[in-house]
């Protein structure tokens, strides 16, 4: 009678271990349960702006190297190019032989060949909110008498009075500002003041182009780079409701963008991989000067 009360003993205490074994294994290949309904939808986005243009080999292949690995570290979802020269670019055209494992889409200032125009919008998700990048071609606006201009400002409010995005962000390869030696740093170019009127009026939050004046680069000493340069080359970031270009440091770089449903901030990093500046650009509930 001994024997067989021990013995159901152990087969009770090995079936209760087993149980325990398959609701722990059970639990842990559940997939976790969050509030936007949505594992696929990121937290925030991260995006990398950078001009493109005919370089030397040697700094070409450095700064894709730079854009490759952080374009990886940070899962960017994309690349803006600011160049004239859209697909026929040599950075872009030897990109693809730096992303063939991530895969990272590049956009360009002009639209892709078979558009017929060189401004288009693409949209993008995160938890709790979405980023627009609309990209216009500013050149139109230097030549008013043909009327392009204004039928891209049509399609440019129709498109931003029918979005429901947290960001706006505008993309251009010219700046806004004017660049003439008796123009104050904060004058807009003549020719792009009803471009700005729109980005201003329908809630665009920045602006990314070309260069501007040297006046946007700030006269500090540094440490000679790799490449031998001593000023900025890179993109421009705008706030649009101040008209005034975020001083840049002396470097040649590339910028990396994070968009959150709180903030946009952005960060300049150098061809040696290291970030040397960091501009905040909106917060919710927080007016950055």
């Amino acid at each position: 009678m001994m024997k067989k009360s021990w013995v159901c003993t152990i087969v009770t205490q090995v079936s209760l271990c087993l149980s325990l074994y398959l609701v722990i294994n059970l639990c842990q290949n559940q997939k976790p349960i969050l509030r936007n309904g949505n594992d696929n939808i990121p937290m925030d986005i991260y995006f990398i702006s950078v001009t493109g243009g005919v370089r030397p080999i040697e700094e070409q292949t450095l700064l894709l190297k730079q854009v490759e690995k952080v374009a990886k570290k940070f899962n960017a979802r994309f690349v803006i190019n600011v160049s004239e020269l859209g697909e026929d670019d040599p950075l872009v055209q030897n990109a693809t032989q730096h992303f063939p494992s991530t895969k990272t889409p590049w956009y360009s200032t002009r639209g892709l060949k078979g558009r017929g125009v060189n401004h288009y919008l693409e949209q993008f998700k995160f938890a709790h909110g979405s980023l627009d990048i609309i990209v216009v071609d500013t050149g139109l606006y230097e030549d008013a008498s043909n009327g392009a201009g204004d039928r891209q400002s049509e399609w440019l409010i129709d498109t931003l009075k029918n979005s429901e995005r947290t960001w706006c962000i505008a993309i251009g390869l010219h700046p806004l500002v004017a660049c003439e030696d008796d123009a104050t740093q904060t004058e807009l170019k003549h020719e792009l003041q009803s471009l700005h009127g729109v980005f201003l009026k329908y809630g665009v939050d920045a602006y990314i182009s070309g260069q501007a004046c040297n006046d946007n680069v700030e006269k500090r000493p540094v440490a000679k780079t790799k490449t031998g340069t001593a000023r900025y080359k890179g993109p421009l970031i705008t706030k649009v409701n101040q008209n005034l270009p975020y001083s840049m440091q002396n470097v040649n770089g590339f910028l990396l963008h994070k968009v959150s449903a709180l903030e946009i901030v952005s960060y300049l990093v150098t061809l040696e991989g290291d970030v040397v500046q960091k501009i905040f650009l909106h917060q919710r509930g927080k007016e950055i000067m």
